[in-house]
């Protein structure tokens, strides 16, 4: 088996455990752990938050100590963390256990992307990282499915079983990623420069941020389009489950086809430009549902805009994976992945409250600001590509090549 088999199986094992999390959590914690909605949505708001804290110096100990090595301890860790689930009953006890899996993961993140670029080389990069999405895609679906059967049940002992069996994936990963070959760890730090340099560089810091706001399409298709469909359209609630197949199912066949038009930060800025774009057709389109035409039209309409953002997240992670990459240091891939790695975090901590105040607030008009906003943002992403790419030192650029040509 390759090296970027045994990634992508590794990949594959423990999205699998991701999406049985992630379809039965809710139903988990208030109903066998005995929380209240309440405690639920403060404890991961606080766990995620540690967790966008704690993906730079994790990030950092990849660098010093080996991405393989690190990466399996915290795949080992999220394992053990997820088994906690199974015993606690307490907020405490479940707060705790709560930081430790975000944490780990935040961490593991960062640590499987340093091992992704120190064992592929630069032009190989966005190909793979694109076949990795795709088979984590194709792990959530099979997750949700097995999160799927727990509901139909909805027993204590179903949602029992779905987390042991999250537990277990993420020990398939860790035993996974020993196989793969180890990238050495960076034991210098260069007389004068700072321990965590990611936080000084401003260009970097700039389109992580951008980055994370593009990425608040993230609760679109989970929380604010099904709340959209409920209160605002007349289609059947079927369409819901549907949108979340098109988003899917597109990811896993497309992904990799859409990258390959990526090859350097021109090309990968000149995608996210298009994913802005495209993110903005499909909140224009998803404003249209509302307009009162019959059902089955309305869930056409709506399934052409779930493909449509679907579409645009393809774009964004094909142009945002060479970006992160490209403009790292090649001795610090572990902290900047680490830094850029935390825009997920903060698009599910700020995106669900901005977002529904926005479409289920103000309605079609809502839409059209949030589609605004991502095209905004994607425009803005070429000139920091800029700013940074000429702030890049030669010496330690991973692209020089591509970073000369774009800064030029």
């Amino acid at each position: 088996m390759t090296t970027s088999k045994r990634l992508a199986a590794a990949q594959l094992a423990n999205s699998v455990g991701d999406g049985a999390f992630i379809v039965t959590s809710a139903l988990f914690f208030t109903r066998v752990v005995g929380l209240s909605t309440a405690q639920v949505w403060l404890g991961l708001t606080i766990a995620w938050l540690v967790g966008f804290l704690t993906g730079v110096p994790l990030g950092h100990l990849a660098d010093r100590r080996g991405p393989r090595g690190v990466a399996m301890v915290l795949a080992v860790s999220t394992a053990l963390s997820v088994g906690s689930f199974l015993v606690v009953r307490s907020f405490p006890l479940f707060l705790v256990a709560a930081i430790a899996y975000a944490s780990s993961q935040t961490g593991l993140t960062a640590a499987r992307q340093a091992l992704l670029a120190g064992l592929v080389s630069p032009a190989e990069r966005t190909r793979i990282r694109a076949t990795l999405q795709a088979t984590a895609n194709g792990g959530l679906a099979v997750g949700a499915a097995l999160g799927g059967v727990a509901l139909k049940f909805d027993t204590s002992e179903a949602y029992l079983a779905v987390f042991a069996i999250d537990a277990v994936s993420f020990l398939a990963a860790a035993a996974l990623i020993h196989r793969v070959p180890a990238v050495p760890a960076v034991k210098a730090r260069t007389q004068g420069e700072p321990r965590l340099a990611v936080l000084r560089d401003r260009p970097y810091a700039v389109l992580a941020l951008l980055n994370a706001v593009m990425l608040m399409f993230m609760p679109l298709l989970s929380l604010v389009v099904p709340l959209w469909i409920v209160e605002r359209t007349n289609a059947p609630g079927w369409v819901v489950a549907s949108l979340l197949v098109i988003n899917t199912l597109g990811v896993t066949a497309f992904q990799v086809r859409v990258a390959r038009s990526v090859t350097n930060l021109k090309t990968a800025t000149r995608s996210v430009r298009v994913a802005g774009v495209a993110m903005l057709a499909a909140c224009a389109v998803f404003a249209l549902s509302a307009s009162g035409a019959p059902p089955a039209a309305t869930a056409v309409v709506l399934a052409a805009a779930a493909a449509l953002l679907t579409f645009g997240e393809m774009k964004l992670a094909s142009g945002a994976w060479e970006i992160s990459f490209g403009l790292a240091p090649a001795e610090q891939q572990g902290q900047y992945q680490g830094f850029f790695g935390t825009g997920p975090a903060v698009a599910r901590m700020l995106g669900p409250v901005l977002l529904t105040t926005l479409v289920l607030g103000w309605g079609p008009i809502g839409w059209m600001i949030v589609g605004a906003l991502f095209l905004g943002t994607s425009c803005a992403t070429g000139p920091a590509v800029r700013w940074a790419a000429r702030t890049r030192p030669a010496s330690k650029a991973v692209q020089p090549s591509s970073v000369e040509e774009y800064a030029a």
